[in-house]
């Protein structure tokens, strides 16, 4: 059953980063939301909700929070709570919750399961192959040739993916995995061909049945400008992607629904978020990998172009009656730069004094999010991880979005700031600069 019109729930959101500040701005804005609950937030969702100090991957610790404030759904932010089973316990004490099981995480969680699943499926991909020990990885590699891709089979917070230009890189991947470089996410390691052209993400909203998705976007993983260094969470995105023809986007929305169809069809109920990776080859979309809930930075440009009620959307997820909504997206592009700390993705120094936010988010359609900040003991908002800030700006042009999100970006200062000046520009110039 869809929610009635002035039914009033409290909502339960998992997780502390950029991703769950907009969920949380977003939850918040419906008028079905009574109170939001973030654990454990960080120093941008406490504006939006209560934040509370209960782990969000103890199953134990989420269930009894939720029923002792009476919560009505629970909204799993990140990957880590879904793949320990946190969404199992939930439903399981009849609470309705946003996010898959432990089953559906594995699309996530293994890259060898997901993998399996669009094999299945007739989802193009590229070639691989999984490995439990180094010498026959080494060998497919050089069967392979560079450039290629090693990456480890478990959760590494985005940073267990190696795309190797020389074989020697690849060989070197390979053995830090097995060395532990990721620990037990490293046990298992695929290999894969190189797929070459421009990466687009597409998120969808899904019950398990009804597959609805969400707009295009496009990350920045590489630490530098010009997609160099080494990957990170993330640097910067924008929403739509304007260079995605229509054919490849309707080829990339039936590869989502194959794989919501190959999951039912295994028995696995998977009620939540599926993020597709996509490659835009020169035969056509192929799937990079897929992911079991938002993206981040991505959920910072999506949501804001979002039009519906995020409570309504996410409730007919959890209830399976997601066949009675239709989305609806503002017309404007939306574009998201990430202040990291100076260092980030290796070492950084957190407990820098952060100001000008208020300045930034006073230009037009400008929205700070917080990903890695907090409130030191003198009240000051500082920062406490390597990507600190979310800066997003709307506008009807691509080009004028870009402009927005760099002059907010020059308002907020914080010692070491570090940010990518380059994020969109390569799609400003259209389909051509990927040959480049």
């Amino acid at each position: 059953m869809a929610m009635v019109a002035d039914e009033k729930i409290k909502v339960l959101l998992l997780g502390s980063g950029g991703r769950e500040h907009a969920l949380a701005k977003k939850l918040a804005e419906s008028p079905h939301c009574e109170k939001l609950y973030i654990a454990p937030g960080n120093g941008g969702t406490a504006r939006e909700g209560e934040n509370v100090a209960i782990d969000e991957n103890s199953s134990e610790a989420v269930v009894s929070f939720a029923q002792e404030k009476g919560v009505g759904l629970v909204v799993i932010g990140p990957e880590a709570p879904l793949v320990v089973g946190v969404a199992d316990a939930v439903r399981a004490a009849g609470i309705p919750c946003f996010g898959p099981g432990l089953d559906g995480a594995q699309m996530e969680g293994s890259k060898k399961f997901a993998k399996d699943i669009m094999s299945k499926a007739g989802i193009p991909t590229a070639a691989y192959q999984s490995f439990t020990e180094a010498t026959p990885a080494e060998a497919y590699v050089r069967e392979l040739g560079a450039p290629v891709v090693v990456k480890a089979d478990g959760l590494a917070a985005g940073k267990g993916v190696v795309v190797a230009q020389t074989e020697g890189e690849a060989v070197e991947a390979v053995r830090a995995c097995f060395d532990g470089a990721f620990g037990d996410a490293g046990a298992t390691v695929v290999v894969e061909e190189c797929l070459k052209g421009p990466e687009c993400s597409l998120l969808a909203f899904t019950d398990g049945k009804t597959v609805l998705p969400m707009a295009t976007s496009q990350d920045h993983k590489r630490a530098l400008e010009g997609d160099k260094g080494p990957n990170t969470g993330g640097m910067g995105v924008y929403s739509p992607v304007p260079i995605v023809t229509d054919d490849e986007h309707e080829a990339m929305v039936a590869m989502m629904n194959k794989a919501v169809a190959e999951l039912d069809a295994e028995g696995i109920d998977y009620r939540g978020c599926l993020y597709g990776g996509f490659m835009l080859t020169e035969d056509g979309p192929k799937v990079l990998e897929f992911n079991a809930r938002f993206g981040d930075p991505e959920t910072q440009v999506i949501l804001p172009r979002l039009k519906n009620d995020l409570v309504e959307v996410m409730m007919a997820c959890a209830t399976q009656t997601l066949a009675e909504v239709d989305l609806a997206w503002a017309d404007e592009y939306a574009v998201s730069v990430v202040l990291t700390s100076a260092g980030y993705p290796g070492s950084y120094e957190k407990g820098k004094v952060i100001t000008g936010i208020e300045a930034a988010e006073a230009l037009e359609a400008v929205t700070v999010y917080h990903a890695g900040t907090a409130i030191n003991e003198a009240g000051e908002l500082v920062t406490s991880g390597g990507r600190v800030l979310d800066v997003t700006a709307m506008a009807p042009t691509f080009a004028e979005a870009r402009e927005r999100a760099y002059a907010a970006c020059e308002k907020i200062s914080f010692e070491g700031k570090t940010f990518r000046r380059d994020i969109g520009a390569r799609a400003l110039k259209g389909r051509a600069a990927w040959d480049e």
